[in-house]
């Protein structure tokens, strides 16, 4: 398994006993995380039973000459997303930390923890965009998705599906829900970004 275990999905051991243990996205999610920053990444293991051992390398940070925070704030203020965002996660810290991704780009964000609670929240916030997770228990992410088209004041709103599952199948359940765009987690923040930049503007 050690040249598959960067791969999307990828797992040692799939078994009704490890039903919880993830879908084997993180360590393809450390590993972009240290490309990103022009690093690599490598696992390594004697053996089965005998451990195993990850090894990170990272180039030096270059000396900076130019004024950072000047930077950050011109970039920043380009990449301003002013609408109205429901983000829908059973998974809170998931949730908490894509809400404050699009607070820094100046949305206006509310979450929901479940398919039920994201109904009540509609009934008192008016978003123009959902970003919703597929796999939650109980309703999951297309019956969330058709229950708001049903209704005929909500049926303008972007309804962007975030999922594990990036295959055709899951891609056609989405869009036969209702759903507009469907992204594959881990999320590519700048894709997010502009795609939400790109959507029309909605009263």
């Amino acid at each position: 398994m050690l040249p598959r275990v960067f791969e999307l999905f990828a797992q040692v051991e799939r078994s009704y006993s490890r039903s919880q243990g993830g879908l084997g996205i993180g360590l393809t999610l450390a590993r972009r995380l240290v490309e990103m920053h022009g690093g690599t990444i490598e696992a390594k293991s004697p053996g089965p039973g005998l451990g195993s051992e990850f090894v990170v390398r990272l180039p030096l940070a270059p000396e900076i000459t130019t004024h950072p925070r000047q930077e950050r704030t011109d970039k920043f203020s380009s990449d301003q997303i002013a609408r109205r965002i429901l983000v829908v996660d059973d998974n809170r810290d998931s949730a908490d930390s894509l809400s404050t991704f699009l607070r820094l780009m100046k949305a206006e964000v509310a979450t929901a923890n479940s398919g039920l609670e994201a109904l009540e929240t509609l009934e008192t916030t008016d978003p123009s965009v959902i970003i919703l997770d597929i796999g939650m228990p109980g309703m999951d992410g297309f019956e969330l998705a058709r229950r708001i088209r049903e209704q005929r004041s909500k049926r303008d709103i972007t309804l962007i599906a975030l999922s594990g599952w990036g295959y055709e199948e899951d891609r056609l359940r989405s869009k036969q829900a209702g759903i507009d765009y469907h992204l594959v987690k881990p999320v590519d923040f700048a894709v997010l970004r502009n795609l939400l930049a790109t959507l029309p503007d909605k009263p």
